[in-house]
């Protein structure tokens, strides 16, 4: 099966509400054969369903809660138990239909993080997020923003297997120790201007990486939206630093997402 999988992308993001059709075409005109959809917060989980039954075999939905709640006006914090309430019985509901629980993770930055209690909060969040991944056999669809060290010792304490660390902040130390835990690692386009994911790439081994877009975010440029069709400039900058086949990138990248992800793999067959 050849053509770019997006493992991790916003597709439900209001940006997108007024042209949704024309990125979809782009994206399929571009290559891509699958795009992940990911949510953040209980509000858009029924969006993301109805966008992957718009556009069944190519809108693979991810539900589950972000390390970081609010939406504007409000103020953005830590996630707490009680932000699963809503999303636990919708999760229920659609656990035939999700390929990933996600995006879910640890966000330390210091304007989410004022204390310790906040960081336990985020934690205890995702561990019942990842009690219900291992429950369901899928995947966890993972945020470690400046908390790429400590989400990874949580993970393997858990014991969670199935993992994808997407665009991952840490240093390539920390990710060498995801890579021997078997998790992989979803590349955005802003390696283009990011010497951390460049130094990252350099340091994984092919085998480790996935692709993505976070698409409307981390695009080739800053402040302008991002969308699914730039997964190509990711791909040709992985194939650049590793000195591989543009071809040969494409081809593992796949594979890895097909083996991260099995029920993507039965879906894009059916």
């Amino acid at each position: 099966m050849t053509g770019f999988i997006d493992c991790h992308c916003h597709i439900s993001d209001g940006d997108f509400d007024k042209d949704i059709e024309d990125v979809i075409e782009n994206a399929k005109k571009a290559g891509l054969i699958a795009v992940l959809a990911v949510a953040e917060y209980a509000g858009e989980f029924e969006k993301i369903i109805q966008l992957s039954q718009r556009y069944p075999g190519f809108i693979f939905p991810c539900l589950g809660v972000h390390p970081v709640q609010g939406i504007a006006p409000d103020p953005q914090r830590s996630a707490i138990l009680q932000d699963l309430d809503a999303a636990l019985p919708i999760i229920e509901k659609y656990k035939d239909h999700i390929v990933a629980i996600g995006e879910v993770g640890l966000d330390f930055t210091p304007r989410f993080v004022s204390s310790d209690t906040d960081k336990e909060s985020q934690r205890q969040v995702l561990i019942q997020q990842a009690a219900i991944a291992k429950q369901l056999d899928i995947p966890l669809n993972v945020h470690s923003r400046s908390a790429g060290r400590p989400t990874i010792h949580l993970l393997k304490e858990q014991g969670v297997e199935k993992v994808l660390l997407h665009a991952f902040d840490g240093k390539p130390s920390a990710a060498m120790e995801g890579v021997k835990a078997g998790f992989f690692f979803s590349i955005p386009p802003s390696i283009v201007r990011s010497e951390q994911k460049q130094k990252l790439v350099k340091q994984l081994p092919l085998e480790s990486i996935c692709l993505e877009t976070d698409s409307p975010a981390l695009g080739p440029e800053k402040q302008v939206r991002n969308q699914p069709k730039n997964i190509s400039i990711c791909a040709e900058y992985v194939s650049k630093i590793k000195g591989v086949p543009l071809d040969t990138v494409i081809e593992v990248t796949t594979q890895n997402a097909l083996r991260l992800f099995p029920r993507l793999k039965t879906l894009l067959r059916a």
